[in-house]
Parts: C-alpha cells; sequence; structure tokens
C-alpha cells in the first residue's frame, strides 16, 4: 500500500478506537491517547505489513482490552 495511503488509515482508525477506549475505559482523551499509542498493538498497527489495519475499531479496541487485562494478545483468526 501507498504510504500516503497507509498513513490516511491510521488518521482513520486511530481516533476511533481513542473514541473507544474513553467510552470503556472512562479515560479522558489525553490518558486514553496515552495509553493506546504504548500499547504493542499500536505499535503493530504502524507496521503496514502486520495487515492489522484491516481490523475494525472494534477489534483493535478488544485486542488493546486484552493486553490491557493480560499483558498479550492474540491476533484474530483469519477468515
Amino acid at each position: 500500500m501507498d504510504e500516503k495511503k497507509f498513513e490516511a488509515l491510521l488518521i482513520f482508525l486511530v481516533p476511533q478506537v481513542i473514541q473507544l477506549i474513553i467510552k470503556n475505559e472512562s479515560l479522558n482523551e489525553m490518558q486514553a491517547s496515552c495509553e493506546f499509542y504504548k500499547s504493542k498493538v499500536y505499535e503493530l498497527l504502524e507496521q503496514e505489513d502486520t495487515k492489522m489495519w484491516h481490523l475494525s475499531p472494534l477489534t483493535l479496541y478488544n485486542l488493546y482490552k486484552e493486553e490491557k487485562t493480560t499483558g498479550s494478545f492474540e491476533f484474530p483468526e483469519e477468515t
């Protein structure tokens, strides 16, 4: 994927995940952003070759939540 398209996709996805964190974790926007940007989920999302960008914001949030709860997460099964 073209780098500009990938960046645009992240600009679209990341705020949606952060809004889910705000809604479900009772954090403010700054706290939610910091927590998500520090996560392994975000680190892998930033890497185009992981293909995590094709996951929905809700799935990314659930992976983030799993990581925060257990310290790790499992990639969802591909269909």
